[in-house]
């Protein structure tokens, strides 16, 4: 970054992998004259002229949504939340407590397993064991839904519906296959478009947006 701002750079487009982490690189951009523009995840810390991500609130309630069109109204069900903090956990789990609010679902557990796929198994596997009631499973991303879909073929649940979120490749897989029951696909082309859009007019001196969302995809099973 130190090296970046040395070079004569121009502008910044940062998609980070650590909202926090990333933070000290914008405030140093800051202290340069460097604009900033991030692209899927926020930073906590510095100044950014743009944000660009895809929808996460209405990602998350298009996934509830989706579960009580398959499951009913007043479904039993649990959610696996993300790292805590980050501005896509915060957003999707916005998203999915508007769809729980509209069709009154019995939320028996909403437990972090960070994004990853092993603690989305070992998190359902002991949320099993004191909700084998459960009939619906919303994952904060597609990582913790395979996860958790893991766990629930283990426990012989095929019954159980799983929705994920972000449309990665092992996610659509799952759901081509007819294991997940649905994905929230991002769209990360036209992120990336919108990013170099947007810094051209920075560049230009014109006026852009402080957050342009970007529309998301429900994905299921053809």
């Amino acid at each position: 970054m130190q090296d970046l701002t040395v070079r004569g750079t121009k502008i910044l487009l940062i998609n980070p992998t650590d909202s926090d982490a990333v933070g000290n690189a914008v405030k140093m951009a800051n202290q340069a004259n460097i604009p900033v523009i991030t692209l899927d995840r926020q930073a906590t810390k510095g100044e950014v002229v743009s944000h660009i991500a895809s929808d996460n609130v209405l990602g998350g309630k298009i996934a509830g949504d989706y579960i009580a069109k398959k499951a009913g109204e007043g479904a039993k069900v649990i959610e696996l939340q993300g790292i805590a903090g980050t501005s896509a956990a915060r957003e999707r789990g916005e998203g999915f407590q508007q769809a729980v609010a509209a069709h009154k679902f019995n939320v028996l557990a909403s437990q972090p397993a960070d994004f990853d796929r092993t603690k989305g198994l070992n998190v359902m596997q002991n949320l099993l064991t004191a909700h084998p009631d459960v009939q619906a499973v919303f994952a904060q991303n597609d990582e913790m839904a395979l996860g958790a879909l893991r766990a629930l073929q283990t426990a012989g649940k095929s019954d159980v519906m799983v929705v994920g979120f972000d449309g990665t490749p092992d996610g659509e897989k799952a759901v081509n296959d007819g294991k997940l029951a649905a994905t929230i696909a991002q769209l990360p082309d036209q992120i990336g478009a919108k990013g170099v859009e947007t810094a051209d007019k920075v560049l230009k001196g014109e006026k852009v947006q402080a957050k342009y969302p970007v529309d998301l995809k429900l994905v299921v099973k053809q």
